[in-house]
Protein backbone atom coordinates (compact mmCIF):
# COMPACT_ATOMS: atom_id res chain seq x y z
CA UNK A 1 0.00 0.00 0.00
CA UNK A 2 2.97 2.77 0.78
CA UNK A 3 4.55 1.62 -3.02
CA UNK A 4 0.91 2.74 -4.34
CA UNK A 5 0.33 5.87 -2.22
CA UNK A 6 4.12 6.53 -3.62
CA UNK A 7 3.16 6.20 -7.56
CA UNK A 8 -0.25 7.87 -7.17
CA UNK A 9 1.30 11.28 -8.59
CA UNK A 10 3.53 10.07 -11.04
CA UNK A 11 5.19 13.16 -11.80
CA UNK A 12 9.04 12.83 -12.31
CA UNK A 13 12.33 14.50 -13.92
CA UNK A 14 16.03 13.54 -13.63
CA UNK A 15 19.09 15.61 -13.59
CA UNK A 16 19.30 16.77 -17.03
CA UNK A 17 16.59 15.49 -18.52
CA UNK A 18 13.80 17.93 -19.82
CA UNK A 19 10.03 18.27 -18.66
CA UNK A 20 9.14 17.66 -22.05
CA UNK A 21 10.17 14.35 -21.96
CA UNK A 22 7.42 13.08 -19.97
CA UNK A 23 4.70 14.80 -21.99
CA UNK A 24 2.47 11.58 -23.27
CA UNK A 25 1.12 8.36 -21.71
CA UNK A 26 3.09 5.42 -19.85
CA UNK A 27 1.75 2.32 -18.63
CA UNK A 28 3.15 0.16 -15.37
CA UNK A 29 2.81 -2.24 -13.05
CA UNK A 30 4.28 -3.56 -10.00
CA UNK A 31 7.16 -6.01 -10.14
CA UNK A 32 6.09 -7.49 -7.16
CA UNK A 33 3.08 -8.65 -8.83
CA UNK A 34 3.34 -12.03 -10.43
CA UNK A 35 0.03 -11.79 -12.57
CA UNK A 36 0.65 -8.18 -13.32
CA UNK A 37 -3.23 -7.99 -14.26
CA UNK A 38 -3.54 -4.25 -12.41
CA UNK A 39 -2.66 -2.18 -14.92
CA UNK A 40 -1.40 1.88 -14.26
CA UNK A 41 -1.50 4.33 -16.60
CA UNK A 42 -0.13 7.47 -16.43
CA UNK A 43 -0.81 10.94 -19.17
CA UNK A 44 1.00 13.82 -18.46
CA UNK A 45 0.16 17.68 -20.09
CA UNK A 46 2.31 20.52 -19.55
CA UNK A 47 1.45 21.14 -16.17
CA UNK A 48 -1.30 18.48 -15.34
CA UNK A 49 -1.16 15.18 -14.78
CA UNK A 50 -3.73 11.92 -13.75
CA UNK A 51 -2.59 8.18 -12.43
CA UNK A 52 -5.19 5.37 -12.41
CA UNK A 53 -5.24 2.18 -12.00
CA UNK A 54 -7.45 -0.76 -12.54
CA UNK A 55 -7.76 -4.14 -13.50
CA UNK A 56 -6.71 -5.16 -17.23
CA UNK A 57 -8.99 -8.02 -17.35
CA UNK A 58 -12.06 -6.99 -16.34
CA UNK A 59 -12.16 -3.26 -16.31
CA UNK A 60 -12.46 -2.97 -12.67
CA UNK A 61 -11.59 0.30 -11.30
CA UNK A 62 -9.22 0.81 -8.32
CA UNK A 63 -7.94 4.72 -8.12
CA UNK A 64 -7.09 7.27 -9.52
CA UNK A 65 -4.85 10.67 -8.64
CA UNK A 66 -3.52 13.58 -10.05
CA UNK A 67 -2.62 17.46 -10.32
CA UNK A 68 -0.36 20.16 -10.92
CA UNK A 69 3.17 19.63 -11.11
CA UNK A 70 7.16 20.54 -11.55
CA UNK A 71 10.62 19.25 -10.98
CA UNK A 72 13.49 20.59 -9.61
CA UNK A 73 16.40 18.55 -10.42
CA UNK A 74 15.65 15.09 -10.12
CA UNK A 75 12.79 15.62 -7.69
CA UNK A 76 9.48 16.02 -8.68
CA UNK A 77 6.95 17.65 -6.43
CA UNK A 78 2.89 17.51 -7.32
CA UNK A 79 0.20 19.45 -5.86
CA UNK A 80 -2.97 16.79 -5.29
CA UNK A 81 -6.23 18.47 -6.70
CA UNK A 82 -8.22 14.77 -5.97
CA UNK A 83 -7.55 11.28 -5.17
CA UNK A 84 -9.70 9.10 -5.06
CA UNK A 85 -8.74 6.42 -2.13
CA UNK A 86 -6.86 9.23 -0.12
CA UNK A 87 -9.14 12.85 -0.09
CA UNK A 88 -7.41 14.11 2.65
CA UNK A 89 -4.11 15.02 0.27
CA UNK A 90 -6.00 16.96 -1.79
CA UNK A 91 -4.16 20.30 -1.66
CA UNK A 92 -0.62 19.35 -0.69
CA UNK A 93 2.42 18.52 -1.64
CA UNK A 94 4.32 15.29 -2.89
CA UNK A 95 7.93 15.33 -3.61
CA UNK A 96 10.17 11.67 -4.71
CA UNK A 97 13.00 11.31 -7.06
CA UNK A 98 12.67 9.81 -10.41
CA UNK A 99 15.07 7.87 -12.74
CA UNK A 100 13.80 7.93 -16.86
CA UNK A 101 15.32 6.93 -19.91
CA UNK A 102 13.60 7.76 -23.86
CA UNK A 103 11.07 4.40 -23.17
CA UNK A 104 10.97 4.07 -19.13
CA UNK A 105 9.84 5.50 -16.37
CA UNK A 106 11.10 3.93 -12.31
CA UNK A 107 10.25 6.64 -9.17
CA UNK A 108 13.22 5.73 -6.55
CA UNK A 109 12.45 3.30 -3.58
CA UNK A 110 9.67 1.75 -5.82
CA UNK A 111 8.98 -1.41 -7.41
CA UNK A 112 6.59 0.32 -9.88
CA UNK A 113 8.10 -0.10 -13.69
CA UNK A 114 6.89 2.27 -16.37
CA UNK A 115 6.90 1.84 -20.28
CA UNK A 116 5.95 4.64 -22.55
CA UNK A 117 2.93 4.48 -24.55
CA UNK A 118 3.26 7.53 -26.63
CA UNK A 119 4.50 11.21 -26.54
CA UNK A 120 2.13 13.03 -26.68
CA UNK A 121 1.68 12.38 -31.04
CA UNK A 122 -0.89 12.64 -32.84
CA UNK A 123 -3.07 13.48 -30.38
CA UNK A 124 -4.92 16.33 -32.09
CA UNK A 125 -6.47 17.26 -28.70
CA UNK A 126 -3.23 16.43 -26.50
CA UNK A 127 -3.34 18.56 -23.08
CA UNK A 128 -5.74 19.09 -20.39
CA UNK A 129 -9.65 20.55 -20.84
CA UNK A 130 -11.72 21.83 -18.27
CA UNK A 131 -15.63 21.59 -19.29
CA UNK A 132 -16.70 25.03 -19.66
CA UNK A 133 -19.93 25.13 -21.05
CA UNK A 134 -22.86 23.12 -22.63
CA UNK A 135 -24.91 23.58 -25.38
CA UNK A 136 -28.91 22.82 -24.77
CA UNK A 137 -31.91 23.64 -27.19
CA UNK A 138 -29.36 25.82 -29.30
CA UNK A 139 -28.56 27.77 -26.21
CA UNK A 140 -25.24 27.84 -24.73
CA UNK A 141 -24.53 27.66 -21.49
CA UNK A 142 -21.06 28.95 -20.09
CA UNK A 143 -19.49 27.30 -16.92
CA UNK A 144 -16.83 28.90 -14.73
CA UNK A 145 -13.76 26.92 -15.04
CA UNK A 146 -12.57 29.08 -12.10
CA UNK A 147 -14.58 27.69 -9.54
CA UNK A 148 -13.43 24.31 -7.23
CA UNK A 149 -16.42 21.94 -8.42
CA UNK A 150 -14.61 20.84 -11.93
CA UNK A 151 -14.48 18.05 -14.70
CA UNK A 152 -11.00 17.88 -16.39
CA UNK A 153 -10.49 15.71 -19.22
CA UNK A 154 -6.69 14.91 -19.85
CA UNK A 155 -5.76 13.35 -23.25
CA UNK A 156 -2.19 12.50 -24.93
CA UNK A 157 -1.85 11.14 -28.14
CA UNK A 158 -3.64 8.22 -27.94
CA UNK A 159 -5.10 7.89 -24.19
CA UNK A 160 -8.02 9.65 -22.40
CA UNK A 161 -9.21 9.82 -18.95
CA UNK A 162 -11.63 12.48 -17.51
CA UNK A 163 -12.41 12.99 -14.14
CA UNK A 164 -15.14 15.11 -12.00
CA UNK A 165 -14.08 16.30 -8.25
CA UNK A 166 -13.67 19.09 -6.22
CA UNK A 167 -10.81 21.29 -4.60
CA UNK A 168 -12.40 22.71 -1.66
CA UNK A 169 -14.39 19.61 -0.21
CA UNK A 170 -12.01 17.26 -1.46
CA UNK A 171 -14.94 15.30 -2.67
CA UNK A 172 -14.01 12.94 -5.68
CA UNK A 173 -16.95 12.41 -8.11
CA UNK A 174 -16.33 10.24 -10.49
CA UNK A 175 -13.55 9.49 -13.55
CA UNK A 176 -13.69 6.95 -17.04
CA UNK A 177 -10.58 6.72 -19.85
CA UNK A 178 -8.94 4.55 -22.45
CA UNK A 179 -7.70 4.83 -25.56
CA UNK A 180 -8.74 7.50 -28.36
CA UNK A 181 -8.26 8.73 -31.71
CA UNK A 182 -9.14 11.64 -33.97
CA UNK A 183 -9.97 10.79 -37.40
CA UNK A 184 -11.87 12.88 -40.21
CA UNK A 185 -13.50 15.24 -37.98
CA UNK A 186 -14.97 12.36 -35.56
CA UNK A 187 -13.41 11.85 -31.62
CA UNK A 188 -14.06 7.88 -30.93
CA UNK A 189 -13.53 6.98 -27.32
CA UNK A 190 -12.81 3.22 -26.19
CA UNK A 191 -13.50 2.63 -22.22
CA UNK A 192 -11.38 0.85 -20.94
CA UNK A 193 -12.50 1.65 -16.82
CA UNK A 194 -15.39 3.63 -15.72
CA UNK A 195 -15.96 4.16 -11.80
CA UNK A 196 -19.76 4.89 -11.32
CA UNK A 197 -20.52 1.54 -14.10
CA UNK A 198 -18.55 -1.07 -14.70
CA UNK A 199 -20.88 -1.62 -17.29
CA UNK A 200 -19.54 1.01 -19.46
CA UNK A 201 -16.79 -1.00 -19.99
CA UNK A 202 -15.59 -2.14 -23.90
CA UNK A 203 -18.23 0.37 -25.04
CA UNK A 204 -17.05 2.43 -28.04
CA UNK A 205 -18.10 6.41 -28.37
CA UNK A 206 -17.85 8.30 -31.68
CA UNK A 207 -18.74 12.09 -31.24
CA UNK A 208 -18.40 14.69 -34.01
CA UNK A 209 -15.88 17.27 -33.04
CA UNK A 210 -14.09 20.75 -33.84
CA UNK A 211 -11.55 22.95 -32.33
CA UNK A 212 -13.12 26.67 -32.19
CA UNK A 213 -10.97 29.63 -30.94
CA UNK A 214 -9.28 26.90 -28.96
CA UNK A 215 -12.26 25.57 -27.58
CA UNK A 216 -13.05 21.94 -28.28
CA UNK A 217 -16.47 21.38 -29.30
CA UNK A 218 -17.84 17.84 -28.78
CA UNK A 219 -21.53 16.43 -29.71
CA UNK A 220 -23.12 13.10 -30.38
CA UNK A 221 -24.28 10.79 -27.77
CA UNK A 222 -23.11 9.81 -23.93
CA UNK A 223 -22.12 6.38 -22.89
CA UNK A 224 -25.80 6.50 -21.52
CA UNK A 225 -27.65 7.09 -24.81
CA UNK A 226 -28.58 10.91 -23.96
CA UNK A 227 -27.11 13.65 -26.67
CA UNK A 228 -24.97 15.44 -25.61
CA UNK A 229 -23.11 19.43 -27.05
CA UNK A 230 -20.10 19.82 -24.27
CA UNK A 231 -17.50 22.75 -25.10
CA UNK A 232 -13.96 21.99 -23.11
CA UNK A 233 -11.30 24.48 -22.69
CA UNK A 234 -8.04 24.29 -22.59
CA UNK A 235 -6.43 24.35 -19.32
CA UNK A 236 -3.46 27.12 -19.38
Amino acid sequence: MKNLIIILSLIFLPLGIQAQNFIGAWEGYHISEKDQKLKTIVIFSDEYQVMSRYDAASGQFIMTNGGTWKVDGDTVTETVEFDSNNPERVGTQISFKVIITDTTLSIVDSDMQLKRIDTGAPGKLQGAWLMSGRVRNGKTQQRDINKPRKTMKILSGTRFQWIAYNTKTKQFMGTGGGNYTTIDGKYTENIEFFSKDNAKVGLELTFDFSLVDEKWNHSGFSSKGDPIYEIWSLRK
